[in-house]
């Protein structure tokens, strides 16, 4: 996977370019700096910016808009065992919500999930609390969304297995119309560093 131009970088014209960018999100901040304007969301070019803003090596790949996993097993995916089903759930009183990522090709069920985990009931948010919380729509549930998620209240679950083999994921950069390729622990490390609770876990 090709690293992005500004890794090669490493000079001080690319830390203040990154430093620009920092002052250009700044309104996007969440818990993890500052509460700001809730109005304010991150589209698919702010994540192509972030990731590069902060290093991270990816592979974006462009695709017509996709709404469940069986119309993305008709796109020509580079890597399409690394593909990632995301789950957004949430407790039965409305107070615990959760991100559940596992690879394409597995099937969660919920009751395990919470008997594993120690929470409540759970079932599926709703589309409004999908779009208050991480300003995504159905469709586009990503872990980046996470990232518009400014008081951290979405709790991330990720399978273990994404760190099998060459340790890539593939994810919506908040917008069905693209997936970009990464490496887990790099989004794993800027998910902590925004605030949000992440834990690796077995998913059966």
């Amino acid at each position: 996977m090709a690293v992005p131009p500004f890794v090669r970088f490493g000079s001080i014209i690319a830390h203040r370019w990154r430093k620009t960018y920092r002052d250009r999100l700044l309104p996007l901040a969440g818990c993890a700096t500052i509460k700001t304007d809730r109005r304010l969301t991150m589209n698919k070019q702010d994540v192509y910016d972030f990731l590069d803003a902060e290093g991270i090596a990816h592979e974006i790949t462009e695709h017509p808009a996709v709404y469940n996993m069986e119309e993305l097993a008709r796109v020509a995916l580079p890597y399409p065992d690394r593909d990632a089903k995301n789950l957004f759930v949430r407790d039965d009183k409305r107070r615990n919500y959760y991100l559940i990522t596992v690879r394409g090709d597995k099937r969660v069920n919920l009751k395990d999930f919470r008997r594993k985990q120690g929470t409540k009931p759970l079932t599926f948010a709703s589309p409004e609390e999908l779009q208050e919380l991480l300003g995504l729509i159905p469709g586009a549930v990503t872990p980046f969304g996470l990232l518009n998620d400014r008081d951290c209240r979405v709790h991330f679950y990720i399978d273990r297995d994404f760190w099998q083999g060459s340790g890539l994921i593939g994810v919506h950069p908040n917008d069905n119309t693209a997936t970009v390729w990464l490496q887990a622990e790099d989004l794993v490390g800027l998910l902590r560093a925004h605030g949000t609770a992440v834990d690796i876990v077995e998913l059966d």
